[in-house]
């Protein structure tokens, strides 16, 4: 009764788009991972690649923070607790995306992620509201989390099956 419901409310067409954002999705932050481990140069150029020594986090926390968290997120950038954290988010978020599963981690966790990034980014003035990419990144993996975008084109459904006393893991 209840996919009746959602094949009604959602329709095909929406299902495939849902499908094909949470790849995006998952493209980026894999894309990310695998930039700041192996230093391939979209951001990260190979000397500072994490497998060489360099640190994932130290540049944007360290160097690029503004605004009125500065000293926060200075204070952690560039360590190691918080490079492997980084990783590990950028490497789970993105591959429960890619294949669907623990999707309310994913998302939840990605979101949380996205804010953290935008908070490190403010302006250093009073007027300190913006909206970029990271704001609507965040928005993108709510959409993906409330549409139960992990059901479609992936292994959601039978992940969910397995988990069904468990639901905080689908």
């Amino acid at each position: 009764m209840q996919d009746n419901l959602e094949v009604q409310v959602l329709g095909k067409p929406l299902k495939i788009m849902l499908a094909i954002l949470r790849y995006v999705m998952a493209v980026q932050f894999l894309w990310a991972f695998f930039d700041k481990l192996l230093g391939l140069g979209f951001s990260t150029k190979a000397e500072s690649a994490w497998i060489r020594g360099g640190s994932p986090t130290f540049g944007f926390l360290a160097k690029g923070a503004t605004g009125p968290f500065t000293g926060l997120f200075n204070a952690i950038g560039g360590k190691g607790l918080t490079d492997v954290l980084f990783m590990l988010a950028l490497l789970g978020i993105g591959i429960a995306l890619l294949l669907g599963i623990v999707m309310k981690i994913g998302t939840i966790s990605g979101s949380v992620l996205m804010f953290l990034m935008w908070a490190a980014t403010l302006p250093k003035t009073a007027d300190f509201f913006q909206i970029d990419d990271h704001i609507v990144n965040l928005l993108v993996l709510l959409v993906l989390l409330f549409a139960k975008a992990g059901q479609y084109a992936g292994l959601g459904r039978k992940w969910s099956a397995i988990v069904k006393k468990a639901q905080w893991l689908e």
